[in-house]
């Protein structure tokens, strides 16, 4: 009896220490979380402005994620791990594969970048891919509009770059209050104070699915001015590919990430670039209002 219990305690210990091997790097990793859905977030600000914000952000969406038990979040301050590849480790790693999960692991990718970034372009067609041919989510946030304006794809993926900004507490209208947490900012229009960005080509409403816009009218004749067409979309959706992209131009300050509203929206919006819930985004023009009638 006592062999058979030092037998037991044996092969507990070597499959503990298996587990523990493959954790570091020694083959493929245990999933700690199985059965929810994975998120990788990203900032990578390391050739643009680092906005003061951006941890908090990273936090935010890692906690709403594990609050109501959705999604787990893998968060980076680079963009290494923007992959199907192995990376080969240095020093005491020297030629061992350190990325226990590469993109495949994810179901969505949250990006905050700024600048031109670090992505070599092997990356940049395994990021593409990553939306568009496997069907995953991309989830972006304030001052996306101004990351890789050097790399035209980048743009057409996430519906356009980002022309201007002003900070003001401006009216928003609803346009779309059957997308999922459209409903969380209560009746339309109402009030939001943050920097929100003005976009520019290769924003359409050919391409993307509105769900949030400024009321222009409600603007002052010199931010009314920035858009001759009155058009401000703040939040949108749209399909790429197999995948799905969510956009929020929101976020600059660490009031916005404390906005229980705004958390709801981001957590329904990732839901939704993950395929858990579904939604019609096909593109809409701008509504005309009546003459002499406000915008909604």
């Amino acid at each position: 009896m006592k062999f058979n219990r030092i037998c037991l305690l044996m092969v507990g210990i070597g499959t503990a220490l298996a587990a523990w091997g493959q954790g570091r790097g020694g083959g493929q990793a245990v999933d700690p979380w199985r059965g929810m859905k994975k998120l990788l977030a990203v900032a990578d600000v390391q050739t643009g402005y680092h906005h003061d914000s951006i941890s908090h952000a990273l936090a935010t969406v890692e906690r709403i994620g594990r609050d109501w038990r959705t999604y787990v979040t893998m968060i980076r301050t680079d963009s290494q791990l923007i992959t199907h590849s192995q990376i080969k480790g240095q020093g005491r790693y020297d030629g061992r594969d350190v990325n226990a999960k590469t993109l495949n692991f994810y179901d969505a990718l949250f990006m905050l970048p700024s600048g031109y970034g670090t992505l070599t372009e092997d990356q940049k067609a395994e990021l593409l891919s990553f939306v568009r041919d496997d069907g995953k989510g991309l989830i972006v946030g304030h001052a996306t509009g101004v990351a890789f304006t050097n790399w035209p794809e980048f743009g057409e993926m996430v519906g356009g770059y980002m022309d201007s900004e002003f900070n003001a507490n401006a009216a928003v209208i609803v346009e779309d209050p059957k997308f999922p947490g459209a409903d969380a900012f209560g009746l339309s229009p109402f009030m939001f104070n943050d920097q929100h960005p003005v976009f520019k080509t290769p924003y359409s409403r050919e391409k993307v699915h509105v769900i949030m816009r400024l009321d222009p009218d409600k603007l002052d004749p010199m931010n009314r001015a920035r858009r001759a067409d009155g058009d401000f979309p703040v939040v949108w959706a749209k399909q790429y590919g197999k995948g799905r992209v969510f956009n929020v131009g929101w976020g600059h300050p660490d009031a916005t990430w404390d906005d229980p509203r705004f958390q709801k929206m981001m957590l329904e919006g990732i839901k939704w670039a993950m395929g858990i819930t579904q939604a019609d985004v096909a593109p809409k023009p701008f509504p005309r209002p009546s003459t002499g009638q406000g915008q909604r």
